[in-house]
């Protein structure tokens, strides 16, 4: 059935300027952006089936060639979707930008959408300034954190070089679970030593995941 075969009251367009965007499904509000379906799909029905197939959740970090693989999805398509995800990444990142740490559950949303690859642990180091405000965030390390390899001359460098009054340290643990291992323990003291003596104050480390974070700082061991 084409698009323009239904009900005009029931078409995403018109229930759109009716009652606004809250009344469309995922798929109908994804059809605006697209458009079009082809002849044996409309664009609703294309759409259900990427979210279907994807989910809501993974068609943010999806390819363009995957996307490609479904019927109906070409080049420009795709390219559209990207690009929605895309721009709330950057909108998300304008909204945190210079935001105030208050308590560990402020660096968890902050980090929302600034994992590159989740199946990775990455330890990131956020800049603070004297208001407690991020001024930088830096990639030190990927892959499984051990305090052997963590050197603090890779943590504090940039510290030192962008004027951090503080520094807070946060890592992700792929599997979900949050609490910290020996080696983030070990890592941990490490780097609160180092900063003693750097004189940058390492204010927390906090372990993330997909829903859950953990704070060293909260739970009094650092």
């Amino acid at each position: 059935m084409r698009i323009h075969d239904l009900d005009p009251e029931n078409r995403p367009q018109e229930r759109f300027l009716r009652s606004g965007p809250a009344s469309l499904s995922p798929a109908e509000l994804l059809s605006l952006i697209l458009r079009s379906g082809t002849r044996n799909l409309n664009i609703v029905d294309t759409c259900n089936k990427i979210i279907s197939e994807f989910s809501l959740e993974k068609l943010a970090d999806i390819t363009q060639s995957e996307l490609q693989n479904i019927k109906g999805i070409g080049k420009v398509k795709a390219m559209q979707i990207i690009a929605i995800f895309e721009l709330n990444k950057r909108l998300h990142y304008a909204r945190n930008f210079n935001k105030k740490i208050t308590a560990a559950r402020d660096i968890f949303e902050y980090m929302a959408c600034r994992i590159p690859d989740e199946t990775k642990e990455h330890l990131f180091v956020l800049h603070l300034n004297t208001k407690n405000q991020i001024i930088k965030t830096e990639v030190v390390s990927v892959g499984t954190l051990n305090a052997a390899l963590i050197h603090p001359r890779e943590v504090f460098k940039s510290a030192i070089r962008e004027s951090a009054h503080a520094i807070i340290l946060v890592h992700n643990h792929p599997s979900g679970d949050v609490e910290p291992s020996n080696a983030d323990k070990q890592v941990t003291t490490l780097l609160k030593q180092a900063s003693a003596i750097i004189q940058i104050d390492l204010l927390d480390h906090i372990i993330i995941a997909k829903t859950e974070w953990f704070s060293f700082r909260e739970r009094s061991l650092l």
